[in-house]
C-alpha cells in the first residue's frame, strides 16, 4: 500500500500480521536494526530513536551513494527518524509519550544504560505494564561479562564458531557475513513475537534478555553435541560436514561443485551418475560412517571423475536425478539467480536524494500478505521530528 504527503513524496507502509503494532527503536548498527527491520518488513510501524547530530553508528559505514551509507540503509528502510538525547529533560517527555503508546521497545545499549536514564525495565513496566521490551546485547543482562562491550567479532571468537570455521592449520576465520549480530537479531524477533502471543494470554509485557554470545552457542549444532555428548573438541574442516559424506565442496574441470548426498540412496545414485556405481558398493563406502571415515580417498575418486566436466554440465546431470548439488556463486552470481529474482528476494525503498535503493527481501512469505517489492522509505537523520511530535504531544 503507499500513500502521498503533502509534498507529493511518496510513501510506502507495508501489510502484515504486526500492522497497527508500534516498535521504539533505541538500537544502532546492525543487531537491533535488523531486528527491527524485520518487524518493519512484517508491518510495524517503527520510529527509530537516534542520537542527536550523530544518528545511528552506521551512518558512517560503508558503501556509501551520493555520500549515503547503504549499510544503514539497507537496515532501516520503512522506520522513521527522531533525534533524542534521553539525558536532557526536555527529550526525555518526548520519548516518554512516544513510549507511551508503544506496544515494543528494542534496544542494544550496555546494560545498565537505560537504567541511568530513567528508562530501564523496572521503571518502565511499572509505568506501561503491557509493554515489550527487548534488550539485545553482548553477553546479556546476567553474568561476569554483563558490563563489557562486544561486537559480532568478538562474540563469533568467544561463542567457538571461528574455532570450526576455515580450514585444518588455517589461520583464525570469521565467517562471511556478521554472524554474531545477524542471529542475536533473529531471536530477538523471534522473542518479541513469543511475547506478543503471551501478552494475548495474560494481559502483560514482558523484558527478553538476548545475548550475543549465547546465540553463537545456540547454533554450534553438530560441534557442541560432539563436545557434550562424546568430550571431542572439533576443529576447522573447510566445506567438510563433519558427520555427512558427501557433503562438500568437489574440484570439477573448470571451478568447484556442492554435493550434499546425505543418505545412501543418492550416495548409489551419485556413483551411478559419475560412471563409478562399483564404489557404492566399495566396503569403505558402503554406509554413511564409513564415508565419513574415509572421506579423503572418496574425494580423490570422485574428482577424478569430476574433472571430466565443467561444473554447469555436473549440475544438469545430477539435478535431472534430484540429486542436491550446485555451483558456488560470488554475490553477483547470488543475487541474479533467477530463483531468487522470483522469490522477491531484492526488494526496493526510496531515499528523498538518492532515489530508488534495493537490498535483500524478507524471507518469510505468508499466503494471507503479499510479499510487495517496494519497501518502505529510508529516513533522513531526525526526518520526522515535526510529524512524531505533533503526533504524539
Amino acid at each position: 500500500m503507499c500513500i502521498r504527503d503533502r509534498g507529493n513524496v511518496v510513501y510506502f507502509i507495508m501489510d502484515g500480521p504486526l500492522k497497527n503494532l508500534l516498535v521504539v527503536d533505541l538500537t544502532r548498527v546492525l543487531v537491533g536494526p535488523y531486528c527491527t527491520m524485520i518487524l518493519s518488513d512484517l508491518g510495524a510501524r517503527v520510529i527509530k530513536i537516534e542520537a542527536p547530530e550523530t544518528g545511528d553508528d552506521s551512518r558512517k559505514f560503508g558503501p556509501f551513494v551520493k555520500d549515503y551509507s547503504a549499510y544503514f540503509m539497507s537496515l532501516n528502510r520503512g522506520k522513521e527518524s527522531i533525534a533524542l538525547n534521553l539525558k536532557n529533560d526536555e527529550d526525555k517527555k518526548i520519548f516518554d509519550k512516544i513510549l507511551a503508546k508503544a506496544d515494543i521497545l528494542v534496544e542494544n545499549f550496555k546494560p545498565g544504560t537505560l537504567e541511568k536514564w530513567g528508562f530501564g525495565w523496572k521503571d518502565v513496566s511499572k509505568k506501561y505494564p503491557k509493554l515489550i521490551y527487548a534488550s539485545a546485547s553482548g553477553f546479556g543482562q546476567t553474568g561476569p561479562l554483563k558490563e563489557l562491550p562486544a561486537y559480532d567479532m568478538v562474540v563469533q571468537g568467544m561463542g567457538g564458531l571461528m574455532s570450526v570455521t576455515g580450514h585444518p592449520n588455517s589461520e583464525p576465520t570469521r565467517v562471511g557475513t556478521s554472524i554474531g549480530d545477524i542471529t542475536a537479531g533473529l531471536f530477538t524477533a523471534i522473542g518479541i513475537n513469543a511475547a506478543l502471543y503471551d501478552r494475548q494470554k495474560t494481559g502483560k509485557g514482558a523484558f527478553i534478555d538476548v545475548s550475543m554470545l549465547d546465540c553463537q552457542i545456540a547454533i554450534l549444532e553438530n560441534a557442541i553435541a560432539r563436545y557434550l555428548s562424546k568430550n571431542e573438541i572439533p576443529g576447522p574442516m573447510g566445506s567438510r560436514h563433519p558427520s555427512i559424506a558427501p557433503f562438500e565442496a568437489f574440484k570439477t574441470k573448470d571451478s568447484y561443485i556442492i554435493i550434499a548426498a546425505g543418505n545412501d540412496k543418492l550416495f548409489t545414485k551419485l556413483c551411478d551418475v559419475l560412471k563409478i556405481p562399483e564404489t557404492a558398493n566399495d566396503e569403505r563406502f558402503n554406509s554413511n560412517s564409513l564415508r565419513c571415515e574415509n572421506m579423503d580417498h572418496l574425494k580423490e575418486i570422485f574428482e577424478k571423475q569430476l574433472s571430466s566436466k565443467s561444473t554447469d554440465e555436473w549440475v544438469k546431470e545430477m539435478e535431472e536425478l534430484k540429486i542436491p548439488c550446485g555451483p558456488i556463486f560470488n554475490i553477483k552470481q547470488a543475487v541474479e539467480n533467477p530463483q531468487i529474482q522470483e522469490r522477491n528476494m531484492i526488494v526496493k525503498s526510496y531515499h528523498k536524494i538518492i532515489g530508488e535503493f534495493k537490498s535483500a527481501g524478507n524471507p518469510i512469505k505468508m499466503s494471507t500478505y503479499k510479499d510487495e517489492n517496494t519497501r518502505g522509505n529510508i529516513p533522513d537523520l531526525d526526518e520526522h521530528r515535526e510529524k512524531i511530535i505533533k503526533e504524539f504531544s
